[in-house]
């Protein structure tokens, strides 16, 4: 297992909860790592992605704002902060790696599920 994903938890809207993201052989810090989720029955989708070389933070529109990246060096470990939880925020979460900012994931975390309740 290259990366570990953990934190999820059932919440209620408006809470905040934290996801780590760990790389068990890979040094996260040279690579590019995404957060991504799929809700039931959706289609899997992009939430943040913290840049490799400039170490640039972008965010889906829906978490903006709401979810920051951020990344501890020394734990090896990308954090992915979310406040301000919705209902819609309900899913199943990960994280991935790729080498390059235009090239494809090439490594994937398991799932840590998300709960927000109403």
């Amino acid at each position: 297992v290259q990366l570990q994903a953990c934190g999820g938890g059932l919440v209620q809207a408006g809470e905040s909860l934290r996801l780590s993201c760990s790389g068990s052989t890979l040094t996260l810090e040279g690579w590019g790592i995404g957060w991504f989720r799929q809700a039931p029955g959706k289609e899997r989708e992009w939430v943040s992605y913290r840049g490799s070389r400039d170490g640039t933070r972008t965010y889906a529109d829906s978490v903006m704002g709401r979810f920051t990246i951020s990344e501890d060096v020394d734990e090896n470990t990308v954090y992915l902060q979310m406040n301000s939880l919705k209902p819609e925020d309900t899913a199943v979460y990960y994280c991935a790696a790729k080498r390059s900012a235009a090239g494809h994931y090439d490594y994937w975390g398991q799932g840590t599920k998300v709960t927000v309740s109403s």
